[in-house]
C-alpha cells in the first residue's frame, strides 16, 4: 500500500480524490495499493494575492502536514493552484520545500503539477481556462512561462470563492473549458481545485480533440510521480493514457 497525502484548503471538490482513489485501485501497472488521504485546512476562500499568500503559509502548511502525519504518506502534495502559484516560481519551490523539510517526505503542489504533466505529454503550447479573477490567472500564466510552459490564450471566469467554483455544474465545467480553447493550444489548462473536473475530463478531450489538464486530475498524477507509482486510466484524460518513459 502507498499513501500519498494531500493538504486541501476548506472545501469545495474535495471528493475529487475518493473518487481518483476508486478510478486507479483498477488500473494498477505496478503492485499494490494506492491510498489518497486527504487533510483540509482553513482560511479565506478568497481568490485574492493576499489572501492566497496567506493559506498557502509555511505555518497552514505545516499544520496541514501534521494532520497527515497519522496516514504516514509517502509523498505530500499542497492540493491549491493559486496558494502556492501566487507566490511565483522560486518561491512555490521554496514553499515546497519547506512542505517537504516539514513533513520528512517529498512534497510538491498542483502549480508544479501542471508544468511537470505538460512536460511529461511534450505539450508547449496552452490555453489557460481559468475560474479566477483575471489578475489571478494572469500569475498562473507567468508561472507556466517561468516553467518554459507558452500560454496563447486565456481566459477567466471572474469566479472570486472557491465555494463558487465548487457549486458548478458538470455542464458549466465542460462549457469553461471547451469555449476557451485556442487553435494554436496543444492541450487546455483548467487550474482550480475547488472544481470537480474529474467526472468531464474525457467529454472536454473528446469535444476538443486535445488534451486537457484539470487540477485535481494533475495533483493525483503529481503524487503518483513523486512515488514513482503509474497507472493507466482511461477515464483520466490523455495524462493518464500516458507510461512515463521506463515504465512498462
Amino acid at each position: 500500500m502507498t499513501t500519498i497525502g494531500f493538504i486541501y484548503p476548506d472545501h469545495a471538490a474535495e471528493d475529487d480524490y475518493p473518487l481518483a482513489e476508486q478510478l486507479l485501485g483498477g488500473a494498477a501497472v505496478d503492485e499494490g495499493d494506492i491510498r489518497l488521504a486527504v487533510e483540509h485546512i482553513y482560511g479565506t476562500d478568497k481568490h485574492a494575492v493576499a489572501e492566497l499568500l496567506d493559506l498557502g503559509s509555511e505555518a497552514r502548511l505545516a499544520d496541514g502536514a501534521a494532520l497527515l502525519g497519522k496516514h504516514e504518506p509517502a509523498a505530500v502534495i499542497w492540493a491549491c493552484t493559486s496558494g502556492s502559484f501566487v507566490y511565483g516560481w522560486d518561491g512555490a519551490r521554496d514553499q515546497a520545500d519547506r512542505l517537504a523539510a516539514v513533513a520528512g517526505v517529498p512534497a510538491s503542489s498542483t502549480s508544479f503539477a501542471f508544468v511537470h504533466a505538460a512536460r511529461a505529454l511534450g505539450v508547449k503550447r496552452v490555453a489557460v481556462a481559468a475560474s479566477y479573477p483575471d489578475d489571478i490567472a494572469r500569475l498562473f500564466v507567468a508561472f507556466l512561462n517561468a516553467g518554459g510552459i507558452e500560454v496563447v490564450s486565456m481566459a477567466s471566469a471572474d469566479i472570486v470563492t472557491a465555494a463558487e467554483v465548487g457549486a458548478m455544474s458538470p455542464e458549466a465545467v465542460v462549457e469553461l473549458a471547451v469555449s476557451h480553447d485556442h487553435p494554436d493550444a496543444e492541450a487546455v489548462l483548467v487550474p482550480d481545485t475547488a472544481m470537480r473536473t474529474l467526472g468531464e475530463i474525457n467529454a472536454v478531450e473528446a469535444a476538443l480533440r486535445k488534451p486537457v489538464l484539470t487540477a485535481n486530475q494533475v495533483t493525483v498524477w503529481e503524487g503518483l510521480r513523486l512515488t514513482g507509482q503509474h497507472r493507466l486510466v482511461r477515464s483520466l484524460g490523455a495524462l493518464f493514457r500516458h507510461l512515463p518513459d521506463g515504465a512498462v
